[in-house]
């Protein structure tokens, strides 16, 4: 077994070499071996940011913050043109406030793993002491625990890698509030990156299946059914998975398609659950939505209504889908908003991916872009 990373400082205890200031006008010094930031009247967010970028990682550090003030410690983040700074936020609140921990959005999404509901994690971190996070971030899975509890639990891959920064949060209050950061430290695990899945200008590594039209022009496959079809099809990748994240890209113009995954032998007539999951793909519905199809199966696991697409998928343009699926946790984003997710299904837990045409009405749909995360070292 290799030996783990070692870990290295993030702060020096003498000096903010290695940060910058980033968005705001919040003072950041160094007292006694820690890093002190203090609110500035009328400054928006402030950030004391790391040179360095991180993927994969596991971060420490300790903190104290006045009461009166909210905080956060942000992971793989950037900045936009306009200097203002977005991502992962590791929150750090009051008691009362009980959010301590989860996982914010920083000038994006807002709030993406909110813990006030968890009975133990809400009421992990204590006012007017240090507290001490940790922070696990690997691939696509994020997991926090504040003093040893399990806090916020997030499968999400908008980010792979950026700065890490401490936050003074704006204020506005009788006199400045303080927030303080000790003992800062970060396995290095390396990153994960997107890789292209085929080459894009081939069918190499697809097999076609049942009914309808598949071709490839210019990176991108097209799907077509007629009326007369009666027979459904599919465009299967030829390689058996277990647990991945994959992200793809489609445009639905006419009828009812899905991605199917974790899928068996279509033919086998025999098989139980063959068809796996199915992750549903339909221009006025739908759209997100899991199903596990076939002789056997459930059924719908999880059906939006038209009212609940409205909120992320986009007609007639090409939405980005991801489907994470390791052992029995499965979640599903389209264009960065979570439209699924469930933890310890019961479903297969391996199989094909394959891309649904479904029979005896019009249909034409386009897939472009299919690539796997995997880590890079």
């Amino acid at each position: 077994m290799a030996a783990a990373p070692a870990w290295t400082s993030l702060f020096d205890g003498k000096s903010l070499k290695g940060w910058k200031p980033c968005n705001g006008s919040a003072m950041y010094k160094v007292e006694k071996g820690v890093i002190v930031g203090t609110t500035a009247e009328g400054s928006p967010n402030s950030f004391l940011c790391t040179e360095k970028s991180f993927g994969d990682f596991v971060l420490e550090f300790e903190v104290q913050v006045d009461p009166r003030l909210s905080s956060g410690v942000q992971i793989r983040s950037h900045q936009k043109a306009t200097g203002r700074v977005y991502g992962y936020q590791v929150e750090i609140a009051n008691e009362k406030e009980g959010v301590s921990g989860g996982i914010y959005d920083e000038a994006r999404r807002g709030w993406l793993a909110n813990i006030a509901q968890n009975p133990a994690a809400s009421k992990a971190f204590k006012d007017n002491q240090w507290n001490k996070y940790r922070v696990e971030a690997m691939g696509d899975h994020i997991h926090v625990t504040v003093n040893g509890v399990a806090a916020a639990d997030l499968v999400d891959s908008a980010d792979l890698d950026g700065f890490i920064a401490l936050q003074v949060h704006s204020f506005k209050g009788d006199s400045p509030a303080q927030v303080r950061w000790r003992n800062l430290r970060i396995q290095d695990l390396g990153k994960h990156a997107w890789q292209p899945l085929g080459d894009g200008k081939t069918m190499q590594g697809w097999v076609k299946n049942g009914g309808g039209e598949w071709t490839l022009t210019n990176g991108v496959f097209a799907g077509r059914v007629t009326p007369d079809e009666q027979k459904r099809g599919f465009l299967i990748w030829n390689e058996e998975w277990k647990d991945f994240t994959v992200r793809m890209q489609y445009k639905i113009v006419h009828g009812n398609s899905g991605v199917f995954f974790r899928m068996g032998d279509p033919d086998n007539g025999t098989e139980v659950n063959k068809m796996g999951y199915e992750v549903e793909v339909d221009p006025t519905r739908d759209a997100g939505s899991l199903q596990e199809p076939g002789r056997g199966a459930r059924g719908w696991i999880l059906h939006t209504g038209p009212a609940e697409k409205m909120d992320y998928f986009k007609p007639n343009e090409f939405n980005t889908l991801v489907i994470h699926a390791h052992g029995g946790d499965l979640t599903m984003h389209i264009n960065d908003v979570k439209t699924s997710e469930f933890k310890n299904d019961p479903g297969r837990r391996s199989g094909r991916l394959a891309l649904q045409l479904n029979p005896r009405k019009e249909l034409e749909v386009y897939f472009q872009d299919f690539a796997i995360l995997m880590p890079v070292r």
